[in-house]
């Protein structure tokens, strides 16, 4: 019986040296692969070994088993081992046919940024809150009577005709500037208060360099006893040197706005790209109607305010030298790039 169980170690021990010389002869990880399912498989070579145990007798089958359990340990190391190499192999002959240097450094991915308006928006209210002006907000759609009402605009301006303004089916209107939050802004709070209105407006206009259906305005009021038009210039001066440089050249000049009364219009001393030096308008201003405070539920007779109205994209196209609006709105890579 001793010689049976030596026999049947002999016949396993023989199972795992071919096995193991097997491994030997694979040439890469395909084969090793094959051969891994072909030794140990649920019906591999080394698992119908098992079988072995029947022939044994009882006593004697714990060392069988040891005897199966080495030799699949070992030819699972071996195969391991034998994987580990091929693939090693393998990356560098695809190295070595593919040319590459790995110590090139990689690609630099890609990284979003903010649009040059948003910058210059995000700019110019940071310069209204400085002074104490809170940001205040108010809806893309409006109703004509703060749109136009509240704001002193009669029936007859040219400002309420089709050709100057989006009006909605069923009615209302897309705001023609962002004024109505002023009005807004007055029903809701009470007098002294300092606000600006930053947002989208929507003009019937055609497209060129200098207009959009569809552009940026920031507004700013303030309502508090006995302001005056110093205050008003005061503030807009510190607002043009801030926003474009210490040395920048300023003027006031006498206007019309209904909401506002006296009005004037600022203009600075610019030169855009390829073009002659000149005074270009940037923004309209004046103090408040008293007909707009009384509209707003601010008694015109105890409160007095000044408002102002700066157009966006006009103030970015002179930050960044851009001599048309249209850019800003054609989502070009090669020019957003740039900021």
């Amino acid at each position: 019986m001793a010689v049976e169980i030596k026999t049947l170690v002999e016949r396993i021990e023989a199972a795992g040296a071919a096995a193991l010389r097997s491994l030997e002869a694979c040439a890469d990880v395909d084969a090793l692969e094959l051969a891994r399912v072909r030794l140990l498989g649920k019906k591999g070579e080394l698992r119908r070994l098992a079988e072995l145990l029947k022939e044994a007798p009882p006593e004697r089958r714990p060392d069988i088993g040891q005897a199966l359990n080495e030799v699949r340990v070992a030819v699972e190391r071996a195969l391991e081992a034998r994987l580990a190499d091929a693939r090693a192999e393998a990356l560098q002959r695809r190295l070595r046919q593919e040319d590459l240097d790995v110590t090139l450094p990689g690609r630099p991915g890609l990284h979003g940024h903010l649009h040059p308006l948003t910058l210059v928006q995000r700019r110019m209210e940071a310069i209204f809150t400085s002074l104490g002006f809170e940001i205040a907000t108010g809806p893309d759609t409006e109703t004509e009577e703060l749109n136009f009402d509240a704001l002193n605009i009669p029936l007859d301006h040219p400002a309420r005709d089709m050709h100057d303004t989006f009006y909605l089916v069923g009615g209302g209107l897309l705001r023609t500037h962002t004024s109505p939050v002023q009005i807004r802004a007055l029903r809701r709070l009470n007098p002294p208060l300092a606000i600006i209105a930053p947002g989208r407006v929507y003009r019937y206009e055609a497209a060129d360099d200098t207009h959009s259906p569809v552009f940026h305005q920031i507004e700013a009021l303030l309502v508090d006893r006995q302001v005056r038009m110093s205050d008003l210039k005061g503030v807009l001066a510190l607002f043009l040197r801030r926003m474009f440089g210490p040395e920048t050249r300023y003027r006031f000049r006498p206007s019309y706005f209904p909401f506002t009364e006296p009005s004037a219009e600022v203009d600075i001393f610019w030169q855009l790209p390829g073009r002659e030096p000149a005074w270009m308008e940037i923004l309209g201003a004046g103090m408040v109607h008293p007909k707009v405070l009384a509209a707003g539920g601010a008694d015109p007779t105890r409160w007095t305010g000044f408002a102002l109205g700066v157009g966006v994209e006009r103030v970015a196209m002179l930050t960044y030298g851009i001599p048309s609006m249209r850019l800003f709105y054609q989502n070009d890579v090669r020019f957003l790039r740039q900021f």
